[in-house]
């Protein structure tokens, strides 16, 4: 997993707006052999926790199409490396 700082934004529908998010993170998966972007809107959840969303991305084509997970497996994959990112801070 490589994590780059100042990544920037990313612009997303969120209920037909416009929303500008800021991006925390991308990364590989070879086993996958997608890459991958996480970001954050701010919004939190009931739970009181920033809304943080990863999607997959072809960097050739930037981050304008987004793909969204749908495999339990590539799921379970992700789940792995927000908890390994939340444990480095």
């Amino acid at each position: 997993m490589t994590e780059v700082n100042n990544l920037g934004t990313i612009t997303i529908l969120k209920d037909g707006k416009e929303v500008e998010c800021d991006i925390l993170f991308t990364f590989r998966n070879d086993n996958f052999k997608k890459q991958y972007v996480g970001y954050t809107d701010h919004s939190i959840d009931a739970n009181g926790r920033k809304n943080i969303y990863v999607n997959a991305y072809d960097p050739n084509q930037g981050f304008g199409n987004l793909e969204d997970i749908t495999n339990q497996e590539e799921l379970k994959m992700i789940q792995k490396v927000l908890e390994k990112l939340a444990n480095s801070i």
